[in-house]
């Protein structure tokens, strides 16, 4: 299990490629990888967002995603797992979270990974404000529950 917080843009593809690579996933035994990769989005709540600023609690952000992966180690059959998440200010299109978790079936991987990324949404120590135009900012109060509103 590996967590990071970091405070800079990051490209998920390399950092996931750059962590298969130093690690021991090629061994065979994993036959699935379920990869989430969170981006901002330029609207929310029927507004234009033009940024975001994201703080978390540092110290006890990491113990809390430790905790949502340990809880997806009980359920499911894991050989590993990588959350990487952005801090500070991000504008849209840019990363903000990668999920990957690695496992010997798909089911396994699939599962774990929508767990993990449902609760970093709800129980893990990010507040996020957003920016709606140069002068308009307001903290968001609550998650979409991941669906498309209808």
């Amino acid at each position: 299990m590996t967590i990071k917080i970091c405070s800079s843009l990051f490209e998920p593809y390399r950092e996931l490629q750059a962590y298969e690579n130093d690690n021991t996933l090629n061994s065979g035994t994993v036959g699935a990888t379920s990869i989430f990769i969170g981006t901002m989005r330029d609207f929310n709540e029927g507004s234009n967002v033009i940024g975001m600023t994201l703080e978390h609690y540092p110290g006890m952000t990491e113990k809390q995603l430790a905790n949502i992966v340990i809880d997806a180690q009980k359920q499911w059959q894991l050989i590993d797992t990588l959350i990487i998440h952005r801090v500070g200010d991000l504008l849209p299109n840019e990363a903000i979270v990668l999920v990957a978790v690695w496992s010997s079936h798909r089911g396994d991987a699939f599962d774990a990974s929508r767990f993990i990324m449902e609760a970093l949404k709800s129980k893990a120590p990010f507040w996020k404000k957003e920016r709606l135009n140069q002068s308009n900012e307001r903290w968001v109060t609550h998650n979409t529950d991941g669906y498309k509103a209808v």
